[in-house]
C-alpha cells in the first residue's frame, strides 16, 4: 500500500535536512584550506570539527527521512520533492549574508517550488504498478557505475567550477542509485520477506562515493552549485530508473505524461537560475573566486568561531 502523503511529507523534511547540512559541510570543507582537492589528512581532520561533523549528522537525518519516504512511496513523487532543498539553501544563504530575499532572487525559487508541486501533484495520481524485472538491480549498478567513472574522470581532469560540476553531479548520480536500490529492496522485501545483499553492498558503495564526490565538490565550489546538482540530478537519475527500470508510470495518460514534462522543466527552469545567481554571487566583482585557496584560507579563519555566521559576500 504506497503512503505517499507521508512519503511527500517525509522527504520535504529530509531536503530540510540536506539544505542545513550542506551549508556546515561546505564552511568546514572550505576552512581546512586545502584548495580544490580534499586530501586525506584533511578529510580525517575533518571528523573532528563540530560544524562538519553537525552537518553529517543532519545529512544522515535527511537521508534517514528520505529512505523511509521512498520505502514507502512511488519514487516519481518522492525524489522531485528534493528540489526544495536548493530554494532552503537560496535562502539560507541570503539571510546569513545579509542580502535582502529581494523579487528578483525570489521568482527563481517560486518557479522551481510550484513546478515540483505541479509535478508531484500530477505523477500522485498517475503512478504505475508493475513489478520490477529481476534484473532491475543489475541494470541499475551497471548504467550508475558508467556514468560514475566518466564523471569522476572529468572532475579530475578539471578544476574550479568545471570541477565542482562535474563532481556534484557524480554525487547526484550515486545518491540517486541509492533512492533506486532502497526501493527495490523495499519492494522485494514486501513480495517475498528477503533482501537483495547485492542491492546492500550497492547502497553502501553509493553512499561512500556519493560523499567522497559531494565533498570534494565543496572544496572547488559554492555550496549552492553542488547542492543544484544533487536536487537535479538525483531525481534525473532516480525518476528515469523508476520510470524505465521499475515501470512506475506505466499505464500514464500520454496527456498527463507531457503536462508532467512540462512541470518538470520550468522546475529545472527555476533550479538553474537559482544556481546561476548565487554562483554568481559567491565571489565580489573583481575578487578572486570561490576556487582560490588564499581567500578562502582567509575566509575560514574570520569565520572560523562561528558555524552559522559562513558568508558568500564579504
Amino acid at each position: 500500500m504506497e503512503l505517499t502523503v507521508p512519503a511527500v511529507v517525509l522527504a520535504a523534511l529530509g531536503a530540510c535536512c540536506y539544505a542545513a547540512a550542506a551549508r556546515l559541510q561546505h564552511s568546514a570543507v572550505r576552512a581546512t584550506g586545502s584548495g580544490e582537492t580534499l586530501k586525506l589528512a584533511s578529510l580525517l581532520g575533518l571528523l573532528r570539527d563540530r560544524r562538519w561533523l553537525l552537518g553529517l549528522s543532519l545529512l544522515v537525518g535527511g537521508t534517514v527521512l528520505h529512505a523511509v519516504a521512498v520505502a514507502i512511496g512511488p519514487l516519481i513523487v518522492v525524489q522531485p520533492v528534493g528540489v526544495l532543498a536548493l530554494v532552503l539553501a537560496a535562502v539560507l544563504d541570503a539571510r546569513q549574508s545579509g542580502r535582502s530575499l529581494t523579487p528578483q532572487r525570489l521568482a527563481p525559487a517560486l518557479t522551481a517550488t510550484l513546478g515540483m508541486g505541479a509535478f508531484v501533484v500530477l505523477a500522485a495520481g498517475n503512478t504505475g504498478s508493475a513489478l520490477p524485472p529481476l534484473t532491475a538491480v543489475t541494470d541499475a549498478l551497471l548504467i550508475s557505475t558508467g556514468l560514475l567513472a566518466v564523471l569522476v574522470l572529468l572532475g579530475a581532469l578539471s578544476a574550479g567550477g568545471r570541477r565542482c560540476l562535474a563532481l556534484g553531479v557524480a554525487g547526484g548520480v550515486a545518491y540517486g542509485l541509492i533512492s533506486v536500490l532502497i526501493r527495490l529492496v523495499a519492494q522485494r522485501f514486501q513480495l517475498s520477506g528477503e533482501i537483495d545483499p547485492l542491492a546492500l553492498l550497492g547502497i553502501l558503495a553509493a553512499l561512500l562515493i556519493g560523499g567522497w564526490c559531494v565533498q570534494q565538490a565543496y572544496a572547488s565550489g559554492p555550496p549552492h552549485m553542488v547542492v543544484a546538482c544533487l536536487t537535479v540530478v538525483d531525481p534525473l537519475v532516480a525518476v528515469g530508473m523508476g520510470v524505465g527500470l521499475l515501470g512506475e508510470a506505466a499505464g500514464t495518460d500520454p496527456g498527463i505524461a507531457a503536462l508532467e514534462l512540462v512541470c518538470a522543466a520550468v522546475a529545472l527552469a527555476g533550479v538553474t537560475l537559482i544556481a546561476l545567481r548565487d554562483n554568481e554571487n559567491s565571489a565580489p566583482p573583481g575578487g578572486p573566486g570561490p576556487g582560490a585557496p588564499d581567500a578562502e584560507r582567509v575566509f575560514a579563519a574570520a569565520h572560523a568561531t562561528s558555524p552559522l555566521t559562513d558568508r558568500t559576500e564579504p
